[in-house]
């Protein structure tokens, strides 16, 4: 990051606009299966620390791949995780109208628009990580 500062300065500020107001345990979240989905190492290792210090139970941490299939997560996680997995995956027909409208349902004004930010910043960053290879081995 010693290269174009000014970009990740850009960076920093885009994800940290995308963070206020977002429920902590939402956000790293949404930071971690976003990083799952593209296979950033980097990104899933720092953001899985940070929802530790947020509060998020490893029993989530270990169950947030197959999410849908267990009880762990509340009706607002949920929504959030199939919004940042259909925005991550984007078909030819965008996110899906259920998938936005049961976040819309869950999220207000406010926050729908930070959590939709959160999951640009995400793809942002783990293209990056995953362009330059970032290993969690970097990270300590």
């Amino acid at each position: 990051m010693d290269k174009a500062p000014d970009f990740y300065q850009a960076m920093f500020a885009l994800d940290k606009a995308a963070a206020l107001g977002l429920d902590p345990v939402v956000r790293e979240l949404v930071r971690i299966r976003v990083s799952q989905l593209n296979g950033c190492a980097y990104c899933v290792d720092k953001h899985s620390a940070d929802a530790r210090k947020a509060g998020v139970s490893e029993q989530k941490l270990y169950g947030l791949t197959v999410w849908r299939e267990t009880p762990f997560f509340t009706a607002r996680e949920r929504a959030a995780l199939a919004l940042a997995e259909a925005m991550t995956h984007l078909g030819a027909h965008g996110v899906p109208d259920d998938v936005y409208d049961e976040a819309a349902k869950l999220f207000d004004e406010d926050e729908m628009p930070r959590l939709i930010a959160m999951g640009v910043a995400m793809n942002a960053w783990n293209r990056i990580g995953v362009t330059c290879r970032m290993s969690p081995a970097t990270r300590s």
